[in-house]
């Protein structure tokens, strides 16, 4: 099979002709036919993470058909079944946390694309429990950025404690932004989008944004203080200093939600907490029937991400454009499988 590998920690991305693996005991063999490429491959491309083995496939935004099952692989999983694999690359089920049922945290987690072979390739060999049913209404295409970009934001939004009818900021219209926006919009939230500049306004508008703030005119947080403050600010932005500039905005006991992975910290004035009670919390991505949840929403409220896409071999081509910012707004690699 051809596949798309890193060979050491920051070498370049590399076509190469691999065995198509065997899944082992409890494993799946998926035909990938799409892949997102999301800015967390970045991790495995510069071998952040000590547990990356190299070479290594990355890639975690995988949808395509089983292929195989494994011996002794519960579940109803069978030959030919769409299905999706995401940041969420499943769990050992014998640690604390997931002894109290909080798999997405668990101490042995498995990331597919980081700690194994992802989907930058023609196959993948998954757990069966990173699986997710991937509705026919939804393209592989489509499918691909809601294994991450997607699950990340909307299950975000559904376990904060913003309810229908309350005030909710997300920061940026970007890759997961523009899928925040939608999803907030079809919970029921007022929605406001903050960005740089106008010219994200009226994509936002269009995207399900009632209002916009654009963070480089005046003070975000004073404009959303003026709105009456918002229940949650999901921050989507790599910029800790651009998400700290939002705390003053939150309402009493809001919630300043951290999905973006800010490449600087963040800093935050602690009578800015105290005042209003409020907080400060990341999320992390969802199990995969988080990511199931969220295939299922968004088929039923005609959530889409915006997406181009690429064939296998231009890997390195998509992944440069993401990181240079200039996807608009997640690249989708395609095996025309």
């Amino acid at each position: 099979m051809r596949a798309v590998q890193v060979p050491q920690a920051g070498g370049a991305l590399e076509l190469v002709e691999r065995d198509v693996p065997t899944p082992g005991r409890g494993e799946v063999r998926v035909r990938v036919q799409a892949c997102g490429v999301c800015h967390s491959d970045m991790f495995a491309k510069e071998g952040v993470m000590p547990a990356t083995p190299f070479p290594i496939v990355p890639g975690h935004e995988v949808v395509g058909l089983v292929d195989e099952v494994g011996a002794d692989v519960l579940g109803d999983w069978n030959l030919g079944d769409r299905v999706g694999v995401g940041w969420f690359g499943g769990a050992c089920h014998h640690c604390d946390p997931c002894r109290r049922g909080d798999f997405i945290t668990c101490e042995n987690g498995r990331i597919p694309g980081v700690t194994f072979d992802g989907g930058y390739a023609e196959a993948v060999v998954v757990p069966a429990d990173a699986l997710a049913h991937v509705p026919e209404e939804l393209s592989a295409e489509e499918a691909a950025p809601l294994m991450c970009a997607g699950v990340t934001t909307y299950h975000a939004l559904r376990s904060s404690p913003a309810r229908p009818g309350d005030r909710v900021a997300v920061q940026g219209v970007g890759g997961l932004g523009h899928l925040g926006i939608q999803f907030a919009a079809r919970m029921g939230f007022e929605v406001v989008a903050v960005s740089r500049g106008r010219e994200k306004e009226d994509l936002a508008r269009k995207l399900g944004a009632h209002h916009y703030v654009d963070s480089e005119a005046g003070d975000p947080a004073q404009a959303l203080a003026e709105m009456g403050g918002a229940a949650v600010v999901l921050a989507t932005a790599t910029s800790g200093e651009a998400i700290s500039a939002l705390v003053g905005g939150l309402d009493r006991r809001g919630q300043l939600l951290v999905v973006g992975a800010a490449e600087t910290p963040l800093q935050v004035d602690a009578m800015s907490l105290i005042g209003p009670v409020a907080s400060i919390n990341g999320h992390a991505s969802g199990t995969s029937i988080d990511s199931e949840d969220t295939l299922r929403f968004a088929r039923l409220t005609d959530v889409r991400p915006m997406i181009e896409t690429m064939p296998l071999e231009k890997a390195a081509e998509a992944y440069d454009r993401m990181m240079a910012n200039d996807a608009r707004f997640r690249m989708v690699l395609t095996t025309g499988q």
